[in-house]
């Protein structure tokens, strides 16, 4: 059983770090570091990966018995998540335009 807590913390932290990332890969695309930014978005996809996985756990404890609480945390959580994957798309876009 993921202690709640725990895993909100994991999805943060972890989410925050692939969007930081992100942004890191399109500042080296910028200066015209291409695989310097694709090194970047594969580091941040691995931070993703266990932002995601963490959230899966707790959706599948929710399925089950363990019902999890709807917290105010939870939520940012889940927007961090939602705005790091969204941020990891675009800044993927973003890196094709600056290499043309």
């Amino acid at each position: 059983m993921v202690e709640l807590e725990d895993a909100v913390m994991e999805i943060i932290t972890n989410a925050g770090q692939s969007r930081s990332l992100c942004f890191e890969a399109l500042h080296a695309a910028r200066t015209g570091d291409f695989d310097g930014a694709k090194k970047l978005l594969h580091e941040a996809d691995g931070y993703a990966r266990r932002a995601h996985h963490m959230q899966t756990k707790l959706i599948e404890q929710d399925a089950g018995e363990a019902r999890q609480p709807m917290t105010l945390i939870m939520v940012h959580a889940q927007d961090h998540l939602m705005n790091s994957l969204l941020a990891r798309e675009l800044c993927e876009e973003i890196i094709h335009l600056y290499q043309r």
